[in-house]
């Protein structure tokens, strides 16, 4: 067996199943879970219709570099989301099986284990699969926390000259899992520049930058920043995206990664080896939701409604901040974290996920400590009971 499995952390939600084992939540109360994020709203029927109409492609080995119509399609959305005027859809776009598999992938492919003291670099909290990945590339993971004083975001000056000389690939996430908080265009313009002088891939997770709350100011991405630096081959920058979240397919298991043509080229071989070719009508159907804005606009206003309900009967209690983007929020909790979450399910049937299983223990402590993440995932009726449940809860600490 490869040894480096054994460094490999128990997932989050293998640890809040053990937090729950023994607990008993009242019968009463219909269960309401706000601990994963995954999307609730229906999937556009046209999207489904597509697919159905389209099985008859199941005849047909797919190609792991996907169609030419698709990675069109794909392109397309990249230029007009992040006026973009230049980019490839032959050498700059790759289909992929759902974002979690590439971030994962990535990594396999571009750190080179051979070196002295190979790291990647990631935020803390983080997407757990951002470690794993490293781990299991023979990396050492350095944890970058994010707390309310830097924004939420990784303290880029807090990097020394040596620890950027041993990096190999820096995660980001914005809008951030589980803060919510975006990276300005300005931020990524420092980031870039550090990796063209320390010679870096950044990997952006940017799986929630379809989910904001003002229309006129929707996210800046990695791409759209390096192309208004004039970076035209997008030189060691990768861009993550999926349909899972903006279009509420997380069982497409679709997405694509975007960017640098040279990693790409090899990453492509990579995934040739692993396998992982998107299914013929799973690519017709993504060209359909890549091509449409009207449901993303719609699922936009629908958690803009669940935030507003939320927070408005959190406001005088759990007082958890509004976040810039995405569906979490990230509450400090009166309590530790686990026994918040603890007492939270077994006397409300509410679950939410402890913040320190979203983080590592650093020497500056631990950034998740006493925070829960909460989905507002679920429809409007159960976001606003859960609340006032959580409010009951509080009512008793």
């Amino acid at each position: 067996m490869n040894i480096d499995l054994t460094l490999l952390h128990p997932y989050p939600f293998e640890r809040l199943a053990e937090l729950k084992k023994d607990l008993n939540p009242p019968e009463h109360l219909e269960h309401i879970a706000l601990s994963i994020g995954e999307p609730q709203h229906p999937a556009p029927l046209f999207v489904i219709e597509k697919l159905i109409s389209h099985m008859h492609q199941l005849s047909s080995y797919p190609s792991t570099k996907g169609t030419l119509e698709l990675r069109q399609a794909i392109a397309t959305w990249l230029k007009r989301r992040f006026s973009i005027a230049e980019l490839n859809p032959e050498t700059n776009v790759l289909p992929v099986t759902g974002t979690r598999e590439a971030l994962f992938a990535i990594a396999q492919c571009v750190v080179d284990r051979s070196a002295p003291s190979p790291t990647v670099l990631m935020p803390n909290p983080f997407y757990q699969i951002y470690e794993g990945a490293a781990l299991l590339a023979g990396a050492r993971p350095q944890y970058l926390n994010c707390l309310a004083d830097n924004n939420y975001l990784p303290d880029l000056e807090s990097i020394s000259e040596q620890q950027w000389s041993q990096c190999q690939m820096m995660y980001i996430c914005s809008p951030g899992n589980p803060t919510g908080a975006v990276m300005s265009g300005d931020y990524l313009q420092h980031l870039i520049t550090l990796a063209q002088r320390h010679n870096f891939v950044i990997a952006s997770d940017e799986c929630y930058s379809e989910i904001y709350f003002d229309e006129d100011q929707p996210p800046p991405g990695l791409l759209g920043v390096a192309a208004n630096m004039g970076l035209s081959d997008f030189n060691n920058c990768l861009a993550f995206h999926s349909l899972s979240k903006r279009s509420n397919l997380p069982g497409l298991r679709s997405g694509f990664v975007a960017g640098d043509a040279k990693i790409l080229k090899q990453f492509l071989q990579y995934r040739t080896y692993h396998g992982c070719a998107m299914p013929p009508a799973t690519q017709t159907a993504s060209i359909s939701a890549w091509d449409d804005e009207d449901h993303v606009v719609e699922n936009r206003n629908r958690y803009r409604e669940k935030f507003d309900r939320v927070l408005q009967i959190l406001s005088d209690t759990l007082a958890p901040e509004k976040p810039q983007a995405g569906f979490y929020l990230w509450p400090t909790t009166p309590v530790v974290d686990t026994e918040f979450a603890a007492k939270l399910y077994a006397q409300q049937n509410v679950t939410v996920l402890p913040g320190q299983y979203l983080s590592r223990t650093t020497e500056a402590g631990n950034p998740g400590e006493s925070k829960v993440r909460m989905a507002l995932v679920a429809p409007l009726d159960e976001c606003v009971d859960a609340a006032n449940r959580i409010n009951h809860l509080l009512s008793t600490l």
